[in-house]
């Protein structure tokens, strides 16, 4: 049998509810540079609201610490200002060419907060992905209903869904777990 266009949305939906997961966390600061905690904040250029990553070059020149190089020398200013305004929680060293934030090392209480936080967000996405699983199932029994598959098509598909519903919770898993080892780690 070829694979069903329900699985295919389903797994595509999965697919997205992972991705959305690794970006949320991504904003997740963990005691090291990572140039995603800035992909929120968006400065005011000439009028437009504009992301940082667009505005400047990102680098890490050591594991907690973070240089934005504006590629428009007159825009430093307003890059200071909108990490200030962010809610990261940094305070940006300008030099006059460049800008340094420097991640503060975590303590062990705001680390146990951030894991917490890692399984919540997991957990959202959890539900997103049984979601997904719920409306491919109502869809193929509709179908059902309506004889366009047999029942035994509707098993076998329900198994299917199930199948990818676990594995998009095992990577699921694998990412929040990964995310909270980098957390936890000194």
């Amino acid at each position: 049998m070829a694979k069903d266009p329900a699985i295919t949305e389903a797994q595509q939906k999965m697919v997205k509810a992972e991705e959305a997961l690794q970006r949320e966390l991504g904003q997740i600061r963990a005691g090291r540079a990572n140039a995603s905690i800035l992909n929120r904040v968006t400065v005011d250029y000439y009028g437009a609201p504009t992301p940082v990553n667009q505005l400047a070059t990102i680098t890490i020149p050591e594991a907690r610490v973070l240089m934005i190089t504006p590629y428009d020398k007159s825009a430093l200013k307003e890059v200071e200002r909108a990490i200030l305004a962010s809610d990261l929680g940094l305070s940006p060293a300008n030099d006059g060419t460049v800008i340094r934030l420097v991640i503060p090392q975590l303590t062990q209480e705001r680390r146990e907060e951030l894991a917490k936080d890692v399984k919540k967000q997991t957990e959202e996405a959890k539900i997103a992905v049984r979601n997904v699983r719920r409306d491919a199932i109502e869809n193929m029994r509709k179908r059902e209903k309506s004889n366009d598959l047999t029942a035994d098509d509707l098993h076998e598909l329900e198994e299917e869904t199930q199948k990818i519903t676990n594995a998009a919770t095992k990577k699921l898993d694998e990412i929040a777990a990964a995310k909270e080892k980098e957390i936890l780690a000194d």
